[in-house]
């Protein structure tokens, strides 16, 4: 299986970037990080070098793309380009009165792809 993970710069991005790794370790799936800049004004070389020390801890080595323009739409059509089977991403959190919520990428994500996505939490 092929599996495209989408990260930004915060704390969701990398528990779901150590959740993701230890299931593609454990089922031996090919993995794709897509990078993206978060709202909080991470530049992609910052969001890659905390990703690549992160996956040093883990002793992985997937593929890695940047992404430019809008996270969402760049996550869609590179998992059309690709042709991977399921995307994942960090998962929104839950509002005041316990209903989730979603960060834009999510949601356009969940809207558009046309491949199975998984919401990481």
């Amino acid at each position: 299986m092929h599996i495209l993970l989408g990260v930004g710069g915060d704390d969701r991005s990398a528990r779901a970037l150590e959740e993701t790794v230890q299931r593609a370790r454990a089922a031996g799936d090919h993995l794709t990080v897509a990078i993206y800049s978060d709202a909080a004004g991470s530049t992609l070389s910052d969001v890659e070098a905390t990703i690549r020390d992160q996956l040093d801890d883990l002793g992985f080595e997937p593929s890695i793309r940047h992404l430019e323009g809008d996270p969402g739409s760049s996550l869609v059509t590179l998992a059309e380009n690709e042709q991977v089977d399921r995307i994942a991403l960090a998962g929104g959190h839950r509002s005041p009165l316990g209903k989730i919520q979603l960060d834009p990428v999510s949601e356009f994500v969940l809207l558009n792809a046309n491949t199975t996505v998984t919401l990481v939490r």
